[in-house]
C-alpha cells in the first residue's frame, strides 16, 4: 500500500505521536501539533531554539533537541505538551557548549541518549565547535552527561531495540555542505550492544543506505529498523537485511501511531498502514 498524504503542513523533524495528535518540529523553529482526527494544526512553542529531533519522555513530556543559534546555547530540554512550558535538562559537557543536537531517544531506564553533530556550524547558525561530534547519554536522576561514542563523522538518527539491549545510530557523514552527498564518506547505520553499566560495546555495521544518507531512525515492536533515505524509508531486519522500502522521496522522519506509520516530508505528513501488529510499539 502506498503512503497517503493526510496534511499539508511544514512538518520537518521529531515526529511524536501522543493522545491522538502528532507533534513535530519545523525548520522555522516551532514545535507544532497536528490533531489527527480533525486535521487542525496548532503551535505549541513558536520559538523553540532551532528544534530538531524529539521524543516522548517517561513522564509524557517532549524531549527536544535544541540546535541553538549564534547567540543561544544548544541544549536538550523537556517541554510540556499541553502548555509548552520548558525545562532545560543539559546544555554542556564539562563546561563546553554542545554543538547542535540532532536526534534523541529515551531508554527504558529513563536515560536520555542523543547525537550531537556539528551541522549547526556547517550550516552557519552555530559557532565553531568546541567538542567533537559525539553520541551522549544523559542520566537525569544523577544529572550526569557522558560521551558514549566518538567514532562517527556525523552522528544523526538514534533508536533502541525494543528491549533496549541494542542501540542503533546513523552516520550521515556523506552529507557535509547542505544538499551534498559524498559517496566515499559514511552513509550507514551502526549497531552497538548496551552493557549493564549503560556503556556501548561490540560496534558493528548494520546496513549501508542507498540511495543517499540515512537520517530518521526508529524501531518497531518486532525489532525491525526503519531509516529514511533519498528514496523514502528503508526497513531492515535486526541482522541488517533490507526487508522493504517505502517509496516516498523527501521522507525525513516518522513515528508509529497504532497500526500507521506517520512520515514527515517538510511540506506534508503522510500515513502508511502497516499490516503487522508488531509495528505498534515505538522506540
Amino acid at each position: 500500500m502506498a503512503p497517503r498524504r493526510i496534511a499539508e503542513v511544514d512538518a520537518h523533524e521529531g515526529p511524536v505521536h501522543r493522545d491522538g495528535a502528532l507533534f513535530f518540529t519545523t525548520q522555522a523553529g516551532a514545535i507544532k501539533r497536528l490533531d489527527l482526527a480533525s486535521g487542525d494544526v496548532s503551535v505549541l512553542v513558536a520559538d523553540a531554539n532551532t528544534p530538531n529531533g524529539m521524543t516522548l519522555g517517561p513522564d509524557g513530556r517532549l524531549i527536544v533537541c535544541e540546535q541553538g543559534s549564534l547567540t543561544r546555547a544548544a541544549a536538550i530540554s523537556a517541554f510540556d505538551p499541553e502548555t509548552g512550558a520548558r525545562e532545560l535538562l543539559v546544555d554542556n559537557w564539562r563546561g563546553e557548549p554542545l554543538n547542535s543536537p540532532n536526534d534523541v531517544a529515551v531508554r527504558h531506564d529513563g536515560t536520555i541518549w542523543f547525537t550531537d553533530p556539528s551541522y549547526g556550524h556547517l550550516q552557519g547558525f552555530r559557532p565553531e565547535p568546541r567538542l567533537g561530534d559525539y553520541i551522549y547519554c544523559y542520566d537525569p536522576g544523577a544529572d550526569v552527561l557522558e560521551v558514549v561514542d566518538d567514532s562517527f563523522v556525523k552522528p544523526n538518527g538514534i533508536a533502541f531495540s525494543p528491549g533496549g539491549e541494542t542501540l542503533y545510530a546513523t552516520d550521515s557523514g556523506a552529507n557535509q555542505e547542505p544538499g551534498s552527498f559524498h559517496v566515499g564518506m559514511p552513509h550507514h547505520i551502526v549497531a552497538f550492544t548496551v552493557t549493564d553499566a549503560g556503556r556501548l560495546c561490540d560496534r558493528r555495521l548494520l546496513a549501508v543506505t542507498m540511495p543517499g544518507f540515512p537520517d530518521g531512525l526508529k524501531t518497531d515492536g518486532a525489532g525491525r529498523i526503519y531509516a529514511s533515505a533519498f528514496s523514502g524509508v528503508q526497513v531492515f531486519s535486526p541482522s541488517g537485511n533490507l526487508l522493504d522500502e517505502i517509496d516516498l522521496p523527501g521522507a525525513v522522519n516518522f513515528a508509529f501511531a497504532g497500526e500507521d506509520l506517520l512520515i514527515t516530508t517538510d511540506t506534508a505528513v503522510w500515513s502508511l498502514s502497516l499490516d503487522s501488529p508488531h509495528h505498534r510499539k515505538e522506540n
